[in-house]
């Protein structure tokens, strides 16, 4: 039996992210609302997964990959202006509050986009 994780069990528990993408219209870049409506979708794609009996490990890691490869891209964006670098924080904040910004490459994705900003 395959052991449960922290990201297995918020998945299981249905933890989501307070955050309006639509909010942030006009004031950030469509290249950063496409990056966390793709997170967000594989985010609800994961729970879904781990919802369902029915799928196999290689389901849920491939899901799981999916997921971290989409925060990885808004921790690797680099935000330009104020209005983008607060959106990008608000997002990654609310994110990081359900424990989930937790590996050293998000960490080091954040401060190599701020050298790029």
């Amino acid at each position: 039996m395959p052991a449960i994780t922290r990201r297995t069990l918020l998945a299981l528990t249905g933890a989501g992210v307070a955050f309006n993408p639509v909010s942030a219209a006009g004031k950030t870049s469509p290249k950063l609302q496409v990056l966390i409506a793709t997170h967000q979708a594989a985010y609800e794609a994961l729970h879904h997964v781990f919802r369902r009996a029915a799928n196999g490990r290689e389901d849920r890691e491939r899901a799981d990959t999916a997921e971290q490869e989409a925060l990885l891209a808004i921790c690797s964006y680099p935000a330009i202006g104020r209005h983008e670098r607060r959106a990008k924080a608000e997002y990654l904040l609310a994110v990081e509050a359900r424990g989930e910004l937790d590996l050293e490459e998000h960490m080091q994705a954040i401060l190599r986009s701020m050298r790029r900003g």
